[in-house]
């Protein structure tokens, strides 16, 4: 396991060659046209060393790994060039022993040339054993190389380390106006028309104040006299509870909106100790102290500022040495972690970071500057590690070179950079041209909080006894039955609001072939990333009710609804309006429980939610606690996830649409529409064929980015359309029909363009692949889909955005392998349904398309 660098200088090579002891390689070289007569070509790697090669060496210490298209090479035999085994020709005997220093070149045979991918050599202990040879550095002992290097080639080798820059969001613009608004904005019109020399429009103004005084006025007779009307409609209801009740109606559930999170930094001092579990951190407030003390002073003058409240989600161990952690570069200057990158190497012997831990990664100087101001704040990420390797069997690890201890670690692929972390820079020429380290560092004792402040125990009051009653039900009307007592509506208000609304993740497990599934607020296995990242819709409110009857002591739960509530269930809805008041809703012994008579209630809950909860990076730096070993809190990154409750006008645009959405697959389709819903899926096709014995639906999946439909996809595709499926169809996932194009083109450069350059941006713009400002190649698989027709008009457009391309001319246009000279004649290629067009002029894979390039002119 070690870490993944891009650097700028070369100083561990170096530096090891002048090491007494440590070897490494130095470069390897592929015998192409050079080979003596005989001697296959792009089969022997001649791999050079920085000290004499060790003896004993055999096939089971070396290791190539990699390729696309040929995976396995196999090692015929290995040999030094000084002394060549006897497999080797007389011809090519002569070649290796007149190698300048042949006893620094390792020969390897191998048993077949390759593909045009990079591969990897690896100098192991042997089979089984991974492990560098022994006095072999562990970063010189594996090289990337390509078979293919003297072959000729369109594509630069060098590695392209691109940063897309995201598209700016949409604008968030409201056009309803409603109610009050409305009246006003009416009402103002009105008075300039009738009155063109007002200019004062200020609230002070007294045609300003008459205006909204008569908006307000008409506004609540308005509501007064169409109440009871507007209520018993969708499109006209004004009161929350009336539309999250009629949007039931059609299966739709309104949201109320979800609080926020963020991931916080503790700084602590003294030794390692678990946080308590009543802690509470405020935003900034001017004149406190960082840490604060219960019922002080200090907390009376923090909460007449009416800062925001977070909490902890989960408990955590916190130690002074995990403050902080500094990256190690392996003594290299001027690295970064790439775009990506899923494993570093941290300086120092850290044997107490776990699997499970999160860190945050900040860039702390700015790398032009040195200068602590100028760090780019966008520059920080949290991650989970999945792997922490701080041992050699029983040693601590360290570097070979100089024993400085290090700790090698590795986090989920889905928090992999999604930026270029800086760890080493040099200053520009205005602040001395100085090299700088520790740009960026790793934060530690991080923690989940979430905005919301808890009130615990409050009293509701009890269930009041029966008042009213009704006959019961008997079999002759006429008979005079005993009257029954009539259940009493039970529905108290809580004091505080709006209830704090916490985000689920699924966590699913697979047990015996079943699979389980539950939802959790926090998942502490999940990647940090997807800690922030659910569905608001499927919230819930935090909030616990206690029911007390007699010595009966009962927990209450919240639930969305109670249509799958059983009659003795201790299940509540927690109705809420627009002013923030909620109040829970019980059941009637039908769908839920009915809380008896007498029945005692405290709640505990939390209040906050919404978007004021999305507060800036820093933002958060007080803490209520006793505990005297936290010096300073902060979160490093701006908390996220606070979303409004969803609005009435918000409510009519979905409700009714989500009454409209297909929940069952009858037709082709049907099905093609549902799996659509899967993530990562661009288009989908539905076929019903009889198979004899039973219908089947083929379904063809188009998914996004060209991603091929593996087995893993296909079971998840099966598993997700199940649900919706008809009994008696069987389901079958496969691949879409892929097309390869065949184009040539003919292009005239201006004069004064280079023909490379021109080369090198046509296939760009032209290619399958994103370009580095973050858009698509015309050919990119997300810019076709099924029967999607292929016309050559957008692919002369996009060529002549090329700078230097004088004039173009497509020579050639038709189907791989197929001679056909109508689609060059027509300007375009139909395809058939199920047929989506592919160029990817990829060396490794010709039969995916192929774009040949003619170029006269220019330079």
């Amino acid at each position: 396991m070690s870490a993944i660098y891009t650097c700028c200088e070369e100083n561990r090579r170096a530096a090891v060659e002048l090491h007494p002891t440590l070897n490494g390689i130095d470069y390897l070289e592929v015998l192409d046209l050079d080979a003596p007569a005989g001697s296959p070509r792009q089969r022997t790697l001649m791999l050079r060393l920085l000290k004499p090669v060790p003896a004993g060496l055999t096939v089971d210490n070396v290791r190539i790994d990699g390729g696309e298209r040929i995976r396995r090479v196999g090692i015929e035999w290995v040999g030094i060039a000084s002394a060549p085994p006897a497999q080797a020709t007389a011809a090519e005997a002569a070649f290796f022993t007149a190698l300048p220093e042949a006893d620094h070149v390792l020969l390897v045979r191998t048993d077949t040339a390759g593909d045009f991918s990079t591969y990897r050599l690896h100098l192991v202990q042997g089979a089984g054993n991974d492990a560098p040879l022994p006095d072999f550095d562990p970063r010189l002992s594996a090289i990337d190389f390509a078979f293919k290097v003297e072959c000729p080639s369109d594509f630069d080798c060098a590695p392209r380390h691109d940063c897309p820059q995201e598209p700016p969001p949409p604008p968030d613009i409201h056009y309803l106006a409603r109610d009050y608004a409305s009246l006003r904005r009416l009402l103002i019109d009105r008075l300039s028309r009738q009155m063109p020399g007002w200019r004062d429009r200020s609230p002070a103004d007294l045609a300003t104040t008459l205006a909204e005084l008569i908006a307000y006025v008409g506004d609540q007779q308005h509501y007064q006299l169409d109440a009871v009307a507007t209520e018993a409609y969708l499109h006209t209801a004004r009161r929350r509870s009336s539309l999250r009740r009629h949007a039931l109606l059609v299966d739709y559930a309104m949201h109320e909106g979800c609080n926020a999170r963020a991931w916080l930094h503790l700084e602590v001092s003294g030794a390692a100790f678990a946080l308590p579990a009543d802690l509470r951190f405020l935003t900034r407030v001017p004149g406190v102290p960082a840490r604060i003390v219960p019922a002080s002073p200090d907390e009376r003058a923090a909460r007449q500022a009416g800062p925001l409240v977070f909490e902890p989600m989960h408990g955590a161990t916190v130690r002074i040495e995990h403050n902080d952690f500094d990256f190690y570069t392996w003594g290299d200057a001027r690295c970064c972690l790439p775009v990506g990158a899923t494993a570093a190497t941290l300086r120092g012997h850290w044997p107490d970071l776990a699997v499970g831990d999160v860190l945050i990664f900040q860039e702390v100087l700015g790398p032009l500057s040195g200068a602590p101001e100028d760090a780019d704040p966008a520059h920080r990420h949290a991650v989970r590690l999945t792997a922490v390797r701080a041992f050699d069997g029983t040693d601590p690890l360290v570097d070979p070179l100089d024993d400085s201890p290090i700790t090698e670690i590795r986090w989920h692929a889905d928090d992999a950079l999604p930026f270029a972390l800086c760890l080493s820079a040099e200053t520009d020429e205005a602040h001395g041209s100085v090299l700088i380290e520790d740009v960026s560092i790793a934060l530690g004792n991080n923690i989940l909080v979430d905005h919301g402040r808890s009130i615990v125990d409050e009293a509701l009051g009890s269930v009041p006894a029966a008042r009213l009653q009704y006959p019961a039900l008997a079999g002759d009307p006429c008979d005079r039955a005993a009257p029954e007592p009539l259940p009493p509506r039970f529905a108290p208000r809580l004091a505080e609001g709006p209830v704090t609304r916490q985000g689920t993740v699924l966590k699913t497990t697979v047990a015996h072939g079943l699979h389980s599934s539950e939802r959790l607020t926090f998942d502490p296995e999940a990647p940090a990333a997807a800690a922030l990242v659910w569905r608001t819709a499927e919230a819930v409110p935090a909030i616990t009710l206690e029911s007390t009857l007699g010595s009966s002591v009962e927990p209450w739960r919240a639930r969305r609804d109670l249509l799958v509530s059983r009659a003795t269930d201790t299940h509540f809805v927690l109705d809420t309006e627009d002013d923030g008041s909620a109040w829970p809703r019980f059941g009637d012994d039908r769908h839920g429980r009915r809380p008896d008579s007498g029945t005692a209630f405290t709640a505990s809950y939390r209040v906050g939610n919404g978007p004021e909860g999305n507060v800036g990076a820093g933002a958060i730096a007080h803490v209520v606690t006793t505990e005297g070993r936290i010096v300073a809190v902060t979160n490093p990154l701006p908390a996220t996830g606070g979303v409004a409750p969803e609005t009435a006008a918000e409510l009519r645009r979905h409700a009714p649409q989500a009454f409209r959405t297909q929940e069952r697959a009858v037709t082709p389709a049907d099905y093609a529409e549902v799996t659509e819903r899967l993530a990562g899926v661009q288009r989908a096709a539905a076929a019903l064929r009889w198979t004899g014995s039973w219908h089947t639906v083929f379904v063809t999946v188009d998914r996004d980015g060209g991603a091929p439909v593996d087995e893993a996809f296909a079971a998840t595709a099966v598993a997700h359309l199940d649900r919706y499926r008809m009994a008696g169809h069987d389901l079958r996932v496969r691949d879409p029909i892929h097309v390869s194009l065949e184009i040539d083109l003919l292009v005239c450069v201006e004069a004064d363009a280079f023909r490379s350059n021109v080369r090198r941006g046509l296939l760009e713009v032209l290619g399958s692949r994103l370009r580095p400002d973050g858009t698509r190649g015309l050919f990119h698989p997300d810019n076709f889909s099924f029967g999607q027709t292929v016309f050559l008009s957008p692919l002369y457009a996009a060529a002549r955005t090329v700078a230097g391309v004088a004039s173009v001319q497509v020579t050639r246009f038709q189907r791989q392998g197929q001679s056909d000279p109508t689609p060059l004649a027509d300007g375009f290629m139909p395809l058939g349904a199920l047929e989506i067009a592919r160029l990817d002029n990829d060396p490794n894979f010709p039969e995916h398309g192929v774009l040949r390039l003619t170029l006269h002119g220019g330079k």
